[in-house]
């Protein structure tokens, strides 16, 4: 890939807007399925096996592809960065949702385009912050506060810490996809080496974690922990994140980000159909401000 491949263009294709609803709806699945395989494994230990997982499988594919995965000679710095913040966002996020309910986490979760808008202003050139972006930044904080407000007797005890870390998984999120976009435009890379080095070098991080806070282990993998496990690594860290990098090194960083509204819509719907979570009248308001500010970015 050369450097001009990896200048993004302005609009978004009909195909890559079908590609990101579907990606969506993967994603708002994700944590619904990390609620099912933390009943049988410890959050950071499942969220570990799933880069090394994830990680054997693109480096296999990416092998009888042809391509490389590994960084130029003089650039593992950077795959070391981006290890470090993809492996903290899911720290937060999967540690996260042991507090509070998926549909909750994931409108927390994909406050990450805001973010991303806000940085790509300052970092990154041709994607400045106009004022249809900062309305949709300010209608989404009133859509966090909203969602903050919300209340349920069926809430657990401590989701406002779940809460919090779904939170700081959306700005290590945007950190991860600014960082990407930055040294993108300055080094020929593809998407198998960005994506490659988030999910090895993120081992790490949550094998780490899980060490000091998950021993000893207390395990029950059941047919459907084992199931939760499979889709997580396979089905959205291995194909739907590879799909998502080649996207980002094409488009316009802030407006793939912004199509992510339909995540936290797919995940909050998922949440109340499989799991019965609680879905008050402040979390879909709180969701409608999201998706619109979401949309006035895009606009």
């Amino acid at each position: 890939m050369s450097l001009q491949d990896n200048q993004p263009s302005g609009r978004l294709p009909v195909s890559a807007g079908f590609i990101l609803v579907l990606l969506c709806f993967l994603w708002g699945g994700n944590a619904v399925s990390i609620k099912f395989s933390n009943q049988g494994m410890p959050p950071l230990m499942t969220a570990a096996l799933r880069s090394l997982v994830s990680g054997a499988l693109l480096w296999a594919y990416a092998r009888m592809k042809g391509q490389a995965v590994a960084f130029p000679p003089g650039q593992t710095r950077h795959a070391l960065v981006i290890g470090l913040l993809f492996g903290l966002e899911f720290f937060f996020v999967y540690w996260g949702l042991t507090f509070t309910p998926a549909s909750r986490s994931l409108i927390f979760l994909y406050t990450h385009a805001f973010w991303v808008a806000l940085g790509a202003h300052f970092l990154l050139k041709d994607d400045r912050l106009t004022p249809a972006k900062l309305f949709g930044l300010v209608l989404a904080f009133c859509g966090v506060a909203a969602v903050f407000q919300a209340r349920s007797p069926e809430l657990p005890p401590f989701y406002w810490v779940g809460d919090l870390m779904a939170l700081s998984g959306a700005i290590f999120w945007a950190a991860t996809t600014l960082y990407v976009k930055r040294i993108t435009e300055k080094v020929s890379l593809n998407h198998y080496q960005t994506l490659f080095a988030q999910l090895i070098y993120s081992i790490p991080v949550l094998a780490l974690g899980s060490v000091v806070f998950e021993l000893p282990p207390d395990l029950d993998l059941t047919p459907l922990v084992l199931a939760s496990l499979f889709y997580q690594s396979v089905v959205v860290a291995f194909a739907s994140f590879l799909v998502w990098f080649w996207l980002i090194h094409r488009h316009t960083v802030s407006r793939l980000a912004a199509f992510t509204f339909l995540a936290p819509l797919f995940g909050v719907i998922l949440g109340g159909l499989i799991l019965g979570e609680p879905v008050t009248l402040l979390v879909w308001i709180g969701l409608a401000c999201v998706a619109g500010g979401l949309y006035a970015v895009n606009r």
